[in-house]
C-alpha cells in the first residue's frame, strides 16, 4: 500500500466540508492518503475490479519468465562456444608444438647430413692423398 496524494487531497476536502473543522479535514486527508484506490486514486484500476490489469500483470510475468529462459539459453550457448574455442586452441597448440618438434628433427637431420658430407669429403680427400 502506498501513499495516495490525490486521495489525501480529496479526503481532506471532503472531511473539511462534512465536519466544517480542521480535525475532520486532517482525518479525511489521512484516510484518503491511506486508501488503496490504485496508483492515482481511481478505484477502477485495482486488480480485483478490472480484469484487464490482472491479465496484463500475468502477461508481464510470463514475458519476464520467457526472457529469463532466453537469457539462460544465451548463457549456455556462450559457455558451449567458450568450451569449443578452448578445445580448438588446445588442439592448435598441440599441433604447433608437434610442428616445432618436427622442424627441430628436420634441422638435426640436415646438420647430420652436412656432417656426413663433410666426413665423406674428408675421407675421399685422404684416399686421394
Amino acid at each position: 500500500m502506498g501513499l495516495n496524494i490525490g486521495g489525501a487531497i480529496a479526503g481532506g476536502l471532503t472531511g473539511l466540508a462534512e465536519g466544517l473543522n480542521p480535525i475532520s479535514g486532517i482525518a479525511g486527508a489521512i484516510e484518503g492518503a491511506l486508501s488503496g484506490k490504485g496508483p492515482s486514486g481511481a478505484g477502477n484500476i485495482e486488480a480485483n475490479k478490472d480484469a484487464s490489469l490482472a491479465a496484463m500483470q500475468n502477461a508481464d510475468k510470463a514475458y519476464e519468465w520467457a526472457q529469463l529462459g532466453l537469457n539462460v539459453e544465451n548463457m549456455r550457448h556462450n559457455l558451449d562456444l567458450q568450451w569449443q574455442s578452448t578445445m580448438f586452441n588446445e588442439v592448435e597448440d598441440e599441433k604447433s608444438e608437434q610442428l616445432r618438434e618436427l622442424n627441430v628433427l628436420r634441422d638435426v637431420a640436415m646438420k647430420q647430413r652436412e656432417a656426413d658430407v663433410a666426413i665423406l669429403k674428408e675421407f675421399i680427400r685422404s684416399i686421394k692423398d
